[in-house]
């Protein structure tokens, strides 16, 4: 069984007293003896590394990583399709582009958001208090940087202009207006650049941690989103590709997603998940499952083929992969390594997927009609029928890796005029062993000009990271850039673009 390190949270702890109460007022302005400040608690490394687990914490727990911020990306792309009825309607919502200011879908993972922006600017205010371990303490303040500036970059790229806090809210006083869209962006910039220089290489016993490649990767990210391409290029190629700190392709495309082959040398950063051997699942709580609980995702039975199926690959991701019912020279791997359809094998190959597994919709590959589900992160691969019906998982879920890293290359190196290396970093991901498709150009992708190289390059990030939560962002992108001959969000219009700030928020902010 994997070891499973758990980020807990900051556990409470009160003590009973008895407490005589004289007739004299002036008795009743008494400090509290059994609540601790955060001025005067946060003096220890071993305690400021609890308020850095309890960030972590929130960024694990169900109203984000483990279920709703995996929800809010694919339902606000074009890679997955409804499953059938069975989508709850806030969910259905999102996906048509009808979002309220009420979605509690959105609402989750908003307010989870600001809870982790708050916990990590617990760490950065006190961390100046802690003197016995500077090593650890520098340490500890670049995750909390790293999962800040995380969370600024999902604000600025889905919600657009928000409030920024880089301090602890401690009164009303202290509420903040909206701040430009640019300006969020520049915050999530300013955080992940100072965790890339303050955060170490790889560990192998402290699994689970943010890593300077992690902050540079995650940084790419968020100057592509501006346009700095520039910027963005310098930052991935601190990446290591060599030694101890260095990352590269793995053999085996489905490493990446299965549960044996966590922390392989293509992961950058992932959320660690355990499986609590009970079935039970925190459904309600956005900032974890309490002190010492360990965490499950929800991932693997919402995607299920035969679990719950809410979601399935829309056809637009079916009919990408290159095939050779459409002339194509080889039929892409990667299909089969994302798509489960039926008459595919699973349960260790022993047993075979048949349409009544998959309760709901029909899915349309290349004009025929045929029942499909996501393989990646699902856990059927080796699990019956009986225990895959319900099985909230333990599968990690891996938020950067290599691959991207050279396809973000591959969209820099484009953008800045030089078309021959990009070609070169999209030639490494297609080379992959497991994967081994013609190096471009190819008959269908020529990559003669900058505007061929933009249309591999979206191929090849569908093919290679469909439904890993990238493409509703890379879709705002490259909107903008005008690379779409057709709109892939059908109810799109400018007024979508970004989400609604939640109207609690509007109603508890005096200054929204």
């Amino acid at each position: 069984m994997k070891k499973k390190i758990v980020f807990a949270g900051i556990a409470t702890f009160a003590f009973a007293s008895l407490i005589t109460i004289s007739c004299n007022k002036s008795a009743l302005d008494k400090t509290n003896l059994n609540s601790v400040a955060s001025s005067s608690y946060f003096n220890t490394s071993s305690q400021l590394t609890e308020a850095t687990n309890a960030v972590y914490s929130a960024w694990h727990a169900s109203n984000l990583v483990a279920r709703e911020w995996f929800f809010l990306h694919d339902l606000r792309s074009d890679d997955v399709a409804t499953g059938g009825s069975q989508l709850e309607a806030p969910r259905n919502q999102i996906l048509i582009g009808v979002v309220d200011p009420a979605n509690p879908v959105m609402n989750a993972v908003w307010n989870s958001l600001y809870v982790v922006i708050h916990r990590a600017c617990t760490v950065t205010d006190n961390a100046a208090n802690v003197t016995d371990n500077s090593a650890l303490v520098k340490n500890r303040v670049g995750e909390a940087l790293f999962l800040r500036g995380w969370a600024y970059y999902e604000l600025a790229s889905q919600w657009g202009s928000v409030p920024i806090y880089t301090t602890q809210v401690k009164s009303p006083d202290d509420y903040r207006s909206k701040s430009a869209v640019a300006a969020v962006f520049a915050q999530a910039v300013s955080d992940l650049t100072a965790a890339a220089a303050a955060l170490p290489g790889k560990s192998t016993t402290d699994l689970g941690r943010a890593t300077a490649s992690a902050a540079n990767a995650m940084l790419a990210r968020v100057l592509m989103q501006t346009g700095d391409y520039a910027g963005a290029k310098a930052a991935l190629l601190k990446i290591p590709t060599s030694g101890v700190d260095g990352y590269s392709l793995t053999s085996r495309y489905l490493d990446n997603f299965e549960e044996e082959t966590e922390f392989n040398n293509e992961s950058i950063f992932e959320m660690i998940y355990a499986d609590k051997g009970d079935n039970n699942f925190n459904w309600g709580s956005g900032t974890g499952d309490g002190a010492a609980a360990e965490q499950t995702t929800i991932r693997n039975q919402e995607y299920n083929p035969i679990g719950w199926r809410n979601l399935i690959p829309s056809d637009r991701v079916l009919n990408e992969f290159e095939s050779t019912v459409t002339g194509a020279a080889k039929t892409d791997p990667r299909y089969s390594f994302t798509i489960y359809q039926t008459g595919d094998t699973f349960n260790n190959n022993t047993s075979t997927l048949v349409d009544a597994d998959q309760n709901g919709n029909s899915s349309t590959v290349h004009g025929v009609k045929i029942k499909t589900g996501w393989r990646k992160f699902q856990l059927i691969y080796k699990e019956d029928r009986a225990t895959a019906s319900f099985h909230p998982g333990s599968n990690n879920q891996r938020i950067l890796r290599y691959a991207e890293v050279l396809l973000m290359l591959a969209e820099c190196e484009n953008e800045l005029g030089n078309t021959g290396p990009a070609v070169g970093y999209l030639n490494q991901v297609r080379a992959r062993p497991s994967v081994a498709m013609p190096a471009y150009p190819t008959a269908q992708f020529p990559v003669t000009t900058k505007a061929d190289v933009v249309k591999a390059i979206i191929h090849e990030k569908t093919a290679e990271m469909a439904c890993e939560e990238v493409r509703n962002v890379d879709i705002l992108r490259w909107r903008r850039k005008g690379y779409f001959a057709t709109e892939p969000l059908p109810y799109y219009n400018a007024s979508l673009e970004f989400l609604p700030i939640p109207q609690s928020e509007i109603d508890n902010n005096p200054k929204l």
